[in-house]
């Protein structure tokens, strides 16, 4: 990824600018996309933005968690295997990351104990407050400080999304530090936001689930100056009013975003709304318009496209999709710039075997039969990375297949290594051959 220097022509700002965005309701509603489409606006307006993740979990990364449990990790730059929104980061804003930008608790209370077994803390009592709070907001002003798009400086505005929902025990360490920070770095700095869902029951709109997130986060003394409402539908106007007069914000401040053909048109959404004079006014960064015009075309022509790839992705974590983000996104891209339409077809890689864990003969079960010829049918083969020897011989027969077929085949870390495997077994004659 190349820098866009010529999209900065701004100084840089004196007073790094915050934005918090926090979710309500449930987990997924897309706070990370949303605060992606909100940096790719700042960005437009000619500002430097950066990205923090904050998971609650006690893991120091996501780098041991199974894919079953928390999807994909991203992989940075520097190593640090991270949660898969800072990957939705890197594309959406055109930079580059580093593990210090995925926050944990894990991360804090190993930084901390670490403090106390040498002494830092000269014999006080080491307390969640002022301790871990302080620890987090020193971790967030640190980190958003170091220069992401290639020019060397920082950046003028630092997006923080905080994972989970407001309610949770886990992330209420969180809140509670930035309570505390809205007033460290100053009110005209910080802007807090709200992600919640709006569901609709009987044809009608329904905002009590708003309600109680936003008074929730007003008990834990924080209160959003923007509500982001996900809804399949958009928002009518008589339920924005209503949110707006029972959580405290102006009407114009709810803000819908509701279903669109791709995540590519959210920012485009957002600007239709307003959300640029929302966060520079909110922020004191004056008037600008932002121009979205190449983002803008990108979007639409992902509409135009007539033409179908169809990949089949063979895997074993196949039941959770997130566990193939980073090679479903790569897919998609690809896709973008030779101007087709994507269908994946997943293929369940233990499908492909004639005999099951039992040793019992299922070739001819028609989950069998429909996982060949999902592969048959398909115009290439992509076979991504995995761990243990479930279903490792279906990822080396489809690789055979494959080769002898003359079928574009791309192997990812376990899957590159089925092709070596197959090819030793049924070409050089290694029969022990294995990874």
């Amino acid at each position: 990824k190349q820098p866009n220097h010529t999209l900065f022509q701004s100084p840089q700002l004196l007073i790094m600018k915050y934005i918090i965005v926090t979710g309500g309701v449930v987990s997924g509603l897309g706070k990370g996309v949303t605060i992606s489409s909100m940096g790719r606006l700042l960005q437009a307006c000619g500002f430097r933005v950066t990205a923090i993740k904050i998971d609650p979990y006690l893991n120091v990364d996501a780098g041991t968690m199974s894919p079953f449990e928390h999807g994909e990790v991203f992989v940075l730059n520097d190593g640090g295997e991270s949660d898969l929104d800072l990957g939705n980061y890197e594309r959406f804003l055109n930079i580059q990351l580093t593990s210090e930008h995925n926050i944990t608790t894990g991360k804090i209370y190993r930084q901390v104990i670490l403090k106390e077994r040498r002494g830092d803390y000269l014999g006080k009592t080491v307390q969640v407050v002022p301790h871990i709070t302080n620890e987090i907001q020193e971790w967030m002003e640190r980190v958003a400080k170091i220069p992401v798009d290639g020019s060397g400086q920082s950046a003028d505005v630092c997006l923080i999304e905080v994972g989970g929902t407001v309610g949770d025990i886990e992330s209420s360490v969180f809140l509670e530090a930035l309570r505390q920070f809205q007033f460290r770095v100053g009110v005209e700095n910080f802007c807090l936001s709200f992600v919640s869902l709006v569901p609709v029951l009987s044809e009608e709109q329904k905002t009590k689930p708003t309600q109680h997130g936003v008074k929730d986060l007003r008990s834990l003394g924080l209160s959003p100056a923007i509500i982001f409402c996900r809804s399949a539908q958009q928002l009518l106007e008589e339920t924005k009013l209503k949110i707006s007069n029972f959580c405290h914000v102006p009407p114009d401040n709810v803000l819908s975003v509701h279903n669109v053909n791709n995540i590519y048109q959210v920012p485009i959404l957002l600007q239709e709304q307003g959300l640029h004079d929302i966060l520079l006014n909110s922020l004191k960064l004056g008037k600008r318009t932002p121009d979205l015009g190449a983002w803008d075309e990108m979007a639409r022509q992902l509409e135009s496209f007539d033409k179908t790839v169809k990949i089949a992705l063979i895997g074993k974590y196949t039941g959770l999709q997130d566990s193939y983000l980073s090679v479903i996104k790569a897919l998609k891209h690809a896709s973008i710039a030779c101007r087709h339409l994507l269908d994946i077809v997943w293929v369940e890689a233990t499908m492909l075997e004639k005999m099951d864990e039992d040793g019992n003969d299922k070739s001819h079960t028609a989950e069998y039969k429909d996982a060949w010829s999902k592969v048959e049918h398909s115009d290439g083969v992509i076979v991504p990375g995995g761990f243990g020897n479930r279903g490792f011989l279906g990822k080396s027969l489809a690789a055979e297949f494959c080769r002898t077929h003359k079928k574009p085949y791309l192997g990812v870390c376990l899957g590159f290594q089925a092709m070596v495997v197959e090819y030793s077994r049924n070409v050089l004659g290694w029969t022990c051959a294995n990874s």
